[in-house]
């Protein structure tokens, strides 16, 4: 539960949050299964801070500081937390749908199991963060910076990923179907076993990439860079490769049925 106290200078308002944590920077607060439901705590300082199973839901936390804090099993639906620093912060099991994280910082968070279905990440810094088994359906994850982040088994079907930096980014059993990947960057991404199949990657930089396994039924990959990509065994029945360098590619065992292959100059592969 709680800390009466420390709730209750918080519903002071920020300004007096904010002194209080300059004088006090040794405490660690605990706002612990509290009800902030529509609170508006813009620009507040919460590095830190106990924020387990709390009701953060409508919440307005634009520009917070909540680095290093706990919101595992927190309630954060369609809570606003635009250029928020949430770096190093535990989201795990909380649920983010729905809420808007555009420019947030969450490099390095906890996010194992969220709950983030048509959140809006657009922009966000989500670099080596671990989203295993996260659910992101429909989330706005245009422009976002995914690199070397964990999305191992995560729920992706219906994402906007358009132009996202997924360098190097581990996406192996992640659900993607009728994902927008359009120019996205996935050097040297893992894709192994993902369904990706009706997944929208046109002119997606995939050099490298591993794709062994992966479901790509009726993918549109016209003019996606695939060269030197792992395709190994993948599912490419009715594919779009149209203009798709697939040279140095290692499509061996891959199943090509109906798929519309580029021309000879840009076939070199393996298989």
């Amino acid at each position: 539960m709680a800390n009466r106290e420390h709730l209750a200078l918080l519903k002071a308002g920020a300004v007096q949050w904010i002194e209080w944590r300059n004088q006090n920077p040794q405490i660690e607060p605990d706002i612990s299964s509290a009800n902030l439901s529509g609170d508006n705590l813009r620009g507040a300082n919460f590095q830190g801070v106990n924020f387990t199973r709390v009701d953060l839901s409508h919440a307005l936390l634009v520009r917070a500081n909540l680095s290093g804090a706990d919101l595992s099993s927190a309630n954060l639906h369609s809570a606003k937390l635009i250029e928020a620093n949430l770096s190093t912060a535990n989201f795990s099991v909380a649920n983010l749908s729905g809420a808007i994280l555009t420019q947030a910082d969450l490099t390095h968070a906890n996010l194992i199991g969220c709950d983030l279905s048509g959140a809006n990440l657009r922009g966000a810094t989500i670099a080596n963060a671990n989203l295993i088994g996260a659910d992101l359906r429909g989330a706005d994850l245009r422009d976002a910076d995914l690199g070397t982040a964990k999305l191992i088994r995560a729920n992706l079907c219906f994402a906007n990923l358009i132009e996202a930096n997924l360098i190097a980014t581990d996406l192996s059993e992640a659900n993607l179907h009728e994902a927008e990947v359009i120019g996205a960057y996935l050097y040297k991404a893992d894709l192994y076993k993902a369904n990706l199949s009706k997944a929208h990657l046109s002119s997606a930089y995939m050099f490298r990439a591993n794709l062994s396994e992966a479901d790509l039924r009726g993918a549109n990959l016209a003019w996606s860079n695939l060269q030197g990509a792992n395709l190994a065994g993948a599912n490419l029945r009715g594919a779009n490769l149209r203009g798709t360098n697939l040279k140095g590619a290692n499509l061996k065992g891959a199943i090509l049925q109906d798929a519309i292959m580029p021309d000879s100059s840009k076939c070199d592969f393996k298989g």
